[in-house]
């Protein structure tokens, strides 16, 4: 039975929609874990009380964060049965067992030991509260590296056959599980997440800083922010052209798409902007560098040939306008990112940045450019992997319910967008007030003591 298209449309839709939201979560949520690690690690080693303070502050924000990002990512698997069950009922076999293991592994040790963290503070000894802080953020990187290999088979299939009914069965698990490009996109999704939290640390900072609030956490989260950000925003652009290289390999039409190459090109030269028009299969508006740049770019050669739209079959073809247009706001924030991380950590870490109000408001509005560059980088990828679910394999109207139905699907996106909007806007709102508010006064009693006895003073505290 032939699923309908209008449903198959609107389920695209809806899981998009769904996983918008959820990426949000965890691409805070991975780095923020690491940044609780080496704020509690310099708590124990230095003693001074402005790491305890925005240990405390953060931990509050984390534990929201990790909450909204649990109860979306929930909801999302039920899809798997409603919306898309061929796909589930076809490539169970390998997707399963994958998914499993995030629970049994990266979420489970997430769940345990973060237990440790909101409530033990006073009952384990600091050795064991910080090695609760590093198991945290082991699991939310392992819970990525489970997440990533699943996707990544679908992106690009691997050790598995294709049974008589056509269900993926695996043949090769350790080439399924540890294949090269794994290793690239885990890479890329852990430092985007990274580098998503040092702009938001950094951001945070410079709020303060320009509220004239809690100068000494600011300067701290200022420095460090931005001085991380500074070393991984350059490795992270070596990951992504890392990915673009496995893209050109395996995904030709998705590549075609990215760089708006209606044509075959020996060598090709390079399309910085552009406007595709599907219609006409040709660019308005054009703006490119001449050849062999597009040639040096996707296949580091002078002489190779780089493969146009026209060559891939219609049927066949990811929506060009989305693919072309995320990847380039995708690329333009990361060398936006990379600019304001440079000089703001040279200012940091020279002259000062406390008065330097010119050069605060942009990282202050810089929050949210972490987050809208792993949202484009993952419409680029996804939009572009398009007609395929599993790509070369499985087309999304073959991976559907067969009998998913317009009306049904039409429901359930509207009660998802309420619901969803709902939490995202009352998460929200508390997050906001909980950074706004900035780090207080917390108890200075030994860890481990059953009962602190008074908030710490704040006279006298360092950065």
């Amino acid at each position: 039975m032939t699923p309908d298209l209008t449903a198959v449309l609107l389920s695209r839709i809806q899981f998009a929609f769904t996983v918008s939201f959820h990426i949000i979560f965890p691409a805070f949520t991975i780095g923020l874990a690491a940044w609780l690690c080496v704020l509690e690690g310099l708590s124990q080693k230095t003693g001074l009380p402005v790491y305890r303070r925005l240990f405390e502050f953060w931990l509050k924000i984390f534990g929201v964060a990790f909450g909204l990002g649990v109860v979306s990512g929930i909801v999302m698997a039920f899809q798997f049965g409603s919306n898309w069950s061929e796909l589930s009922r076809r490539s169970g076999p390998i997707q399963g067992p994958l998914l499993a293991y995030e629970s049994f592994t990266a979420f489970a040790m997430e769940a345990s030991f973060f237990g440790v963290l909101m409530f033990g503070r006073h009952r384990v000894p600091p050795l064991m509260y910080l090695g609760s802080a590093i198991m945290v953020a082991l699991g939310t990187n392992l819970s990525s590296f489970w997440i990533l290999v699943n996707n990544s088979w679908m992106q690009v299939p691997t050790g598995f056959t294709i049974t008589a009914d056509g269900i993926f069965v695996p043949t090769d698990w350790r080439s399924i599980i540890l294949n090269n490009v794994v290793f690239v996109r885990v890479s890329h999704m852990i430092l985007a997440a990274y580098v998503t939290t040092s702009f938001c640390v950094a951001a945070t900072g410079a709020w303060h800083l320009l509220r004239g609030m809690h100068k000494a956490e600011a300067r701290v989260m200022l420095r460090m922010g931005l001085g991380l950000a500074a070393v991984l925003v350059p490795i992270q652009l070596i990951f992504g052209h890392l990915v673009g290289d496995y893209v050109v390999k395996h995904q030709p039409s998705k590549i075609a798409a990215i760089e708006g190459r209606w044509y075959d090109e020996q060598p090709a030269g390079e399309v910085l902007f552009a406007w595709p028009d599907e219609t006409t299969e040709t660019n308005r508006f054009e703006i490119r560098l001449p050849a062999p740049i597009g040639s040096l770019i996707d296949s580091s050669s002078l002489t190779s040939k780089e493969i146009g739209i026209k060559s891939i079959p219609v049927e066949d073809r990811p929506p060009i306008a989305i693919t072309f247009f995320a990847f380039r706001i995708m690329v333009g924030i990361g060398m936006l990112m990379l600019v304001l991380a440079w000089a703001g950590a040279f200012f940091a870490w020279t002259s000062g940045l406390e008065d330097r109000r010119r050069m605060l408001w942009p990282i202050f509005l810089s929050f949210p450019l972490g987050f809208l560059a792993t949202l484009t980088g993952w419409i680029t990828a996804e939009v572009g992997r398009q007609p395929w679910t599993i790509f070369g394999h499985l087309r999304t109207t073959e991976a559907a319910t067969p009998t998913l139905q317009s009306a049904e699907v039409v429901i359930s996106l509207l009660v998802f967008c309420s619901v969803y909007a709902l939490i995202f806007v009352f998460g929200t709102i508390y997050i906001y007030r909980l950074l706004r508010a900035g780090p207080g006064a917390v108890a200075l009693s030994p860890i481990g003591s059953p009962n602190p006895k008074r908030p710490m003073s704040v006279r006298g505290d360092t950065a």
